[in-house]
This record gives C-alpha cells, sequence and structure tokens, in this order.
C-alpha cells in the first residue's frame, strides 16, 4: 500500500491524500459504504459502482465468519470474487461486534469466548484466528484484534483494556507475519487506538500504535455515545500524535458534521451505518439540513427529492412519492433513500477533498456545518 499527501489545508489539520493498493486508488478523505455481510444494504453493485462510485467500502470480520463462512469465502476466491466487487475493501476485526454482545461474551486475556447471535452457538475470537478470518475474506485492509470499551468507562478499565488491545497487537503482527497472503494481491494492517474518553490513555495509546509501524492507523473506541465534544477532543490528541505520512481512519464516525469536524482535525478515513440505516427508517441527509420523509408536510409536495442532483434518485422521484412509499411500507423506498444518503454522503467528502486542494476548505466547513444542521 502507498501514500502519498498531496495537500494541507491552511487553516486547519485537513488533509487531501491518495491511498494507493492493488485493488486500485482511494482519493482521501474518504467514506466508506458498510457493507457488513457482503452487500451494502439495499444497494445492487451496479447502484454502488456507478451511482454512489466509492472507491473502497467496508465488510465485517464477525458477520462474514459466522455467514457465509469461511470456507465458502475462500472457495469463492475471497470476498472480492464473491461479491463481484473488483474495488478496495476493507475489513474491521469483529472487536466492536464483540463489544455490542455485552451479555453473550467473556473477554480474557487469550481471547474473546462469544455467543453466536443467529443460534446461540459458542465461538472464540483470538488475535491469530482473526487475522487468518481476515486472509481468507481477503479485504485490502485489515484490521487489528482489540478491544472496545463502552461509554462512559472506568478509568482503570479503559486502562487496562487499553494494555490488552496493545499486547493482542503483538500477537497480531506476530502472526500476520507467519500467515501468508491467500489470493493475487497484497493486505495492509491498520492497529487501532483505543483509551475510551481519557486524554492520558489516548495519548498513550496513540504513541504505541505509531511505534508499530504498520502501513496506516486507526482510531477506535469512539461514537460510542460519548458527546461530540468527547469525540473531537480525543481525535485531535491521537491526530498529534500518529505520523503523518500514513493514513488515519477514525472508526464508526458518523453524522455529515462529525465527518467534516474531524477531517479538520487531520482524518482521512471514515465508515458509519448512519446513512444507511437512517435511509431505512426515513431520514435523509441534504447539504441544507435533514429530512424526515415520514412527517406529514411531504405528502403533497411535488419538489423533487433534492435539487441537487448528487445520485439519479434524487430528481427522478418526488419527496411525496418517497413519503408515500414510506406509509405503504415498499422496499422501493428504502432503496431510494439509501442511494441518496450514500450518494450525499461521498458528494461531502469529495467536495471536502476539493476545498483543500484549493486551500479554502476552513471557510466552506464553517457554512456547510452551519447548513446542515438545520431539520428541513
Amino acid at each position: 500500500m502507498k501514500f502519498d499527501l498531496l495537500a494541507k489545508d491552511p487553516q486547519t489539520k485537513a488533509r487531501a491524500a491518495k491511498l494507493t493498493t492493488d485493488h486500485g486508488v482511494i482519493e482521501t478523505p474518504i467514506f466508506m459504504p458498510v457493507g457488513t455481510v457482503g452487500t451494502v444494504k439495499g444497494v445492487h453493485q451496479r447502484e454502488l459502482k456507478q451511482d454512489i462510485n466509492p472507491d473502497i467500502i467496508l465488510g465485517n470480520t464477525y458477520h462474514l465468519y459466522l455467514r457465509p463462512q469461511t470456507p465458502i469465502l475462500e472457495k469463492a476466491g475471497g470476498l472480492h470474487k464473491f461479491m463481484n466487487w473488483d474495488r478496495n475493501i476493507l475489513t474491521d476485526s469483529g472487536g466492536y461486534q464483540v463489544y455490542s454482545l455485552s451479555g453473550r461474551r467473556k473477554i480474557k486475556e487469550e481471547g474473546v469466548k462469544f455467543k453466536s447471535h443467529i443460534d446461540g452457538s459458542y465461538h472464540m475470537f483470538t488475535p491469530e484466528n482473526v487475522m487468518e478470518i481476515q486472509r481468507s475474506i481477503g479485504a485490502d485492509i485489515i484490521m487489528a484484534f482489540d478491544e472496545c470499551t463502552p461509554y462512559p468507562c472506568d478509568y482503570n478499565y479503559a486502562k487496562r483494556s487499553m494494555h490488552m488491545t496493545h499486547r493482542w497487537l503483538k500477537r497480531c503482527i506476530t502472526h500476520l507475519e507467519k500467515t501468508p497472503f491467500k489470493y493475487d494481491y497484497s493486505q495492509a494492517f491498520f492497529p487501532i487506538v483505543q483509551g475510551s474518553t481519557y486524554k492520558d490513555l489516548r495519548r498513550q495509546s496513540a504513541e504505541t500504535i505509531a511505534n508499530a509501524g504498520a502501513p496506516g492507523n486507526a482510531i477506535g473506541g469512539l461514537s460510542v455515545g460519548e458527546p461530540a465534544e468527547e469525540l473531537y477532543a480525543m481525535t485531535e490528541i491521537v491526530t498529534e500524535v500518529l505520523p503523518e505520512d500514513k493514513p488515519r481512519y477514525l472508526m464508526g464516525v458518523g453524522t455529515p458534521i462529525n465527518i467534516l469536524e474531524n477531517i479538520a482535525l487531520g482524518v482521512d478515513m471514515f465508515d458509519c451505518v448512519m446513512p444507511t440505516r437512517n435511509a431505512r427508517n426515513g431520514m435523509l441527509f441534504t447539504a441544507h439540513g435533514s429530512i424526515n420523509i415520514k412527517n406529514k408536510k411531504w405528502e403533497d409536495d411535488f419538489s423533487a427529492i433534492d435539487e441537487m442532483n448528487i445520485t439519479w434518485v434524487d430528481t427522478e422521484y418526488s419527496k411525496a412519492y418517497l413519503k408515500h412509499l414510506f406509509s405503504v411500507n415498499e422496499l422501493l423506498g428504502k432503496q431510494i433513500a439509501t442511494i441518496h444518503n450514500l450518494g450525499f454522503y461521498l458528494w461531502l467528502v469529495r467536495e471536502a477533498r476539493k476545498h483543500i486542494l484549493a486551500g479554502d476548505f476552513a471557510e466552506w466547513k464553517t457554512k456547510m456545518v452551519k447548513q446542515m444542521d438545520n431539520r428541513l
């Protein structure tokens, strides 16, 4: 993997860069649509490529391990071939999913024993087997196995957990060195910064992760319920420590405003289920604010979904028609909203990139944050 830093905004820490893997170029800042189980929910791969057009999407180790299971993925030749996607894929290691199982898992030094949410069967994730699973899935960028702490979180627990994540990181690296690539392309490994919302722990973790010398680095354990101010404060501490010549990935973040604020703090990569999940619940994001399409006010509004016409659905259908589809629980409504929201998120990070390259990102960001903070 190759990372080229192309421009820095003069007034913020925002960066525009180019990340190159064996599956092509990723222009950053980038938003990665979440394709948890080998599909971005409700969207054909053709629509993803032609209409939403991300350079990279995300898959999930925990879910893909349970279904369709790694032997199927290996027979298919990896996730790219299985789902017919010839661009980049990143897999997260399952640490967050294991965290969200709370009552169904036991965390020990060896790893995590958990009960499947599907059939209650018991499984074990260790740093070693999670590396093997990610080799089998075959993503271009793979993540270290970590423990994601809840919010709020006791200081001593956060500290113990962080140190265990660091020990797990060493085991991940040792095992990866012994585990060859499964397919005809390489994989880049990113460790994950933890430390909850404690500044000293975040700084310490960022230093440990930076010293691991990986090709890129991730910031985990945020967007788990903490206030936005805490999210920004922790990101700022970490980006001050993480090396400038490597990509920085903030996991699971966030709203369009969160994304712009974190780009300004020096983050390059984002993923979040928000555009797809909110779309399925009738919430649309636009450059002028958010729309709850289920509200009665839209039932006779025959204007386009979004005059900006970022994706074809925006002017193909009216707000009144989309509201009708949601009121009759028609699947097409969820699909239209999903394409719109993902298209908007990709437009937003690409506009941010243009303004970083042009040198006027700070001014544009201030205007956009104000605009997007409206309920339409």
